[in-house]
C-alpha cells in the first residue's frame, strides 16, 4: 500500500513548482514509510510515497514507460490479487516485465486495453495514470472502495491524494466547508454521503467508478455496479459456491514479500479467515501465522453484556488460539491513551470520525506494525451476509432512514436551532437516503418483505461500509500497515448480495448462509457464536474524563464549537443517565461516552485545520 497524489496545471510549468509537490508528497509519509518519488514533465506533476509488499526491491514510484505509442506515467496505491493471471495474458500479447510488482502490470495493462483494463482487475487500488501524448490523467478506484481517493479542482488546474491532507497543502485548496459539509459532520457522520470530500473544493473518486481529466475537464464514468439478478441454486449450492469463493480470496490475499498477520476477535468471519491463513500455511510449510487482538486494560471488570455487544471476546479468542495454534499477541489499550489518541485519530483521517473506535485501532495497528506489515481483517462480513442488528429489528427496517443512525432527533437537538435550519438537518439526512434507496437495482417479480432486504442489503454494502473500509484504511496506514479485507471481493459481493434473505439466514440465524459455508472449518460453539463487535472500552473512567474534557471544551468560550452546537442540550445530556447510555446514535458502538468524546474530535479539527465555515 501507499500513498499517492498529483497535480495537473495548464497554466503552468510544474517544473517551477517541485516544491509544492514535495509538500503534499510528505504529507502521506505514514502511507508509505519505505520510499518516496516525485516526477513532473510540464503540465503534470506526480508524488508518490511507498510501502513496500511486493518486489521490495524494484518497483518505484512514479513508475514511467516509454513507448511508440508516448510515455506513460502511474502512481498507484493497493494491490492486485489476480496479479499473475494478468501478467501471463500480458506476456502472450507480446510484453516484456522488468519487475515482479503489480505496479508495472497495472501501467502495461493500461497501455494495452486503456481505460478497460479496470474491468480486468481483482484487487483494490487507487492509482492515477498521465499519458503524455494525450495530455490527459486517467484515475479509477476499485469497485468497493477499499483504497481513497479524492481531487480537487479549480479554473484549469486538478489535483488529486489518497487523503484530504495532500490536497490541503496545495496552494489553491483552503479547508472551507459549507452548509452540506456542515450538514455531513453533524447529522452523517462519522458516515460520508458517496462522492462528499466534506471540504467545499474536495470531491471524493466513488467505489466503481474511474476519471478523466484533459482541457476538456473532468468527466466521470461508472465502470461497475451491484446488479439484481434472480438466484436458482439451493441452500447447499450456495453455501458449497460461497466457500470456494472465500478460500480462492484468501489464497490470493496471502500472497506477500513481506510477514503477514491476521486479526482475530474468536468471532465468526475473523476465525474463519484466520483458520483459511493457517491451512494455507500448513500446505505452504510457511510455519506458525500470528495473530493479534485489542482489548482494554480493566475491561473485564467493567464488561456488562448488553444487546448490542452480547459476549466478551477473550474466551473466544484462547479457544481460536488453542485450536489452531497461532503465535497469538495481546494488545491492551489503556484509558489515558485511548483519550489522547483521539486528537491523533482525527489527523490521521483528516476529519472527525468513529471516536474511541478510531483510536484504539490506531493504537491497536501501531503494535502490530512492530512485527508485521500486512495484516487480513474481517470487515464487510456483516454487511455482505446480513450480520448486524438492524438486519433483524423490525424498527429498523421499518424506520424509513438508514439503519445505523436512528437518532436524527437527537442529533439534530444537539444543534443551535439557527443551525439546524440553516443546513435542513433532518431533511439533509431524509434526502440522502432517499438518494441511496433510489440507486438499488430492483428484481422484476420480488415481493414486498424480499424487496425490502434488498434495498437493506444495498444500502449496507454502499453506505456502512464506506465508513468502517475507510476507518480501517486510515488507521492503519497511519502507522504504514497494509490490512486486506477478504470479505470485499467483488465476486462475493455480488454473488451474496444476490441469494434471498432465507437462505442468509439459514437455520433462523443472522449470517446463517456463512455460518453453513464454514461448516467443518470451525469449531461448532465458535461457529455458532452469537455476533460480537469490534471491542470498546467498558472502563467508566473513559466517560469521566471525555465527558469533563468535553463540558471544559463547551465552559470555553473561545470553542469553535459554539458556532454550532446547542450548549445547555449537551450539559443537560451530561448530567443525566444519558452519559452512560447503551442506546447507539451512530452504529452499534458510539453510545453515551462517544457522543462527548466526538464533540472533542470536531473541536480539535475546527481549531487544527483552522476550517473556515461558508454559509
Amino acid at each position: 500500500m501507499c500513498g499517492i497524489t498529483g497535480w495537473i496545471d495548464w497554466q503552468r510549468d510544474l517544473t517551477q513548482y517541485s516544491g509544492i509537490l514535495e509538500q503534499m508528497t510528505e504529507t502521506l509519509t505514514s502511507r508509505g514509510p519505505d520510499a518516496k518519488g516525485t516526477w513532473i514533465a510540464g503540465p503534470c506533476a506526480l508524488g508518490h510515497r511507498r510501502l513496500a509488499v511486493i518486489d521490495p526491491e524494484n518497483g518505484a514510484q512514479p513508475m514511467i514507460r516509454h513507448t511508440e505509442g508516448g510515455t506513460f506515467a502511474i502512481v498507484y496505491n493497493g494491490e492486485l490479487y489476480n496479479l499473475l493471471e494478468l501478467r501471463r495474458e500480458l506476456e502472450s500479447r507480446g510484453h516484456h516485465f522488468v519487475t515482479k510488482c503489480d505496479t508495472e502490470v497495472l501501467l502495461v495493462a493500461y497501455i494495452e486495453w486503456r481505460e478497460a483494463f479496470v474491468e480486468k482487475l481483482n484487487g483494490i487500488f487507487a492509482c492515477a495514470i498521465w499519458n503524455e501524448q494525450e495530455q490527459q490523467l486517467f484515475m479509477a478506484r476499485d469497485r468497493l472502495g477499499v483504497k481513497p481517493l479524492f481531487y480537487a479542482k479549480g479554473d484549469g488546474w486538478f489535483s488529486f491524494s489518497s487523503e484530504p491532507k495532500a490536497l490541503l497543502a496545495h496552494p489553491d485548496v483552503t479547508p472551507t466547508i459549507g452548509p452540506e459539509g456542515v450538514a455531513e459532520i453533524w447529522m452523517v457522520s462519522p458516515a460520508r454521503t458517496p462522492g462528499q470530500g466534506i471540504y467545499e473544493s474536495l470531491a471524493e473518486l466513488k467505489p466503481g467508478h474511474t476519471l478523466r481529466y484533459n482541457r476538456d475537464g473532468v468527466k466521470t464514468s461508472v465502470y461497475w455496479k451491484l446488479q439484481s439478478y434472480a438466484h436458482e441454486a439451493d441452500v447447499e449450492a450456495t453455501a458449497e459456491h460461497v466457500r470456494h469463493l472465500l478460500e480462492d480470496t484468501v489464497e490470493r490475499q496471502l500472497i506477500s514479500d513481506v510477514p503477514v498477520c491476521t486479526l482475530l476477535s474468536g468471532g465468526l468471519d475473523s476465525s474463519a479467515l484466520t483458520a483459511l491463513t493457517v491451512r494455507h500455511y500448513e500446505r505452504k510449510g510457511l510455519g506458525q501465522l500470528h495473530t493479534y487482538s485489542v482489548d482494554y486494560i480493566d475491561n473485564d471488570k467493567h464488561f456488562t453484556s448488553h444487546a448490542f455487544q452480547p459476549n466478551a471476546d477473550e474466551p473466544w479468542i484462547r479457544r481460536m488460539v488453542d485450536e489452531l495454534r497461532t503465535e497469538h499477541h495481546w494488545i491492551q489499550v489503556d484509558t489515558p491513551d485511548l483519550v489522547h489518541a483521539l486528537e491523533r485519530a482525527v489527523q490521521v483521517r483528516d476529519l472527525p470520525g468513529m471516536t474511541d473506535v478510531d483510536s484504539s485501532l490506531l493504537l491497536f495497528c501501531h503494535e502490530i506494525k512492530k512485527g508485521a506489515t500486512v495484516a487480513l481483517s474481517g470487515e464487510a462480513a456483516d454487511e455482505v451476509f446480513g450480520g448486524y442488528p438492524w438486519f433483524h429489528r423490525e424498527e429498523a427496517l421499518n424506520a424509513n432512514t438508514f439503519p445505523w443512525a436512528l437518532a436524527t432527533s437527537l442529533r439534530a437537538g444537539l444543534l443551535k436551532p439557527e443551525v439546524a435550519a440553516a443546513i435542513r438537518a433532518e431533511e439533509y439526512v431524509n434526502d440522502r437516503y432517499a438518494d441511496a434507496v433510489a440507486e438499488v437495482p430492483r428484481l422484476a417479480g420480488e415481493d414486498t418483505p424480499a424487496e425490502r432486504m434488498r434495498i437493506m442489503s444495498y444500502l449496507n454494502i454502499t453506505r456502512f461500509m464506506p465508513t468502517l473500509l475507510d476507518r480501517k484504511d486510515r488507521m492503519s496506514m497511519g502507522v504504514g500497515l497494509e490490512v486486506r479485507v477478504p470479505y470485499t471481493d467483488h465476486r462475493l459481493v455480488e454473488y451474496v448480495f444476490n441469494v434471498p434473505w432465507s437462505i442468509k439466514t439459514h437455520g433462523n440465524r443472522e449470517k446463517g448462509l456463512l455460518r453453513k459455508a464454514l461448516e467443518g472449518l470451525l469449531p461448532e460453539d465458535v461457529l455458532y457464536r452469537k455476533k460480537s463487535p469490534y471491542p470498546k472500552t467498558h472502563n467508566p473512567n473513559y466517560l469521566n474524563t471525555v465527558r469533563k474534557l468535553a463540558l471544559e471544551r463547551l465552559d470555553d468560550s473561545t470553542s469553535p464549537l459554539h458556532q454550532f452546537v446547542n450548549a445547555a442540550r449537551i450539559r443537560e445530556i451530561a448530567a443525566s443517565s444519558e452519559a452512560s447510555s447503551h442506546l447507539p446514535w451512530f452504529g452499534q458502538l458510539m453510545s453515551g461516552p462517544q457522543l462527548f468524546a466526538y464533540l472533542l474530535q470536531v473541536d480539535y479539527w475546527l481549531r487544527h485545520y483552522r476550517i473556515q465555515v461558508s454559509w
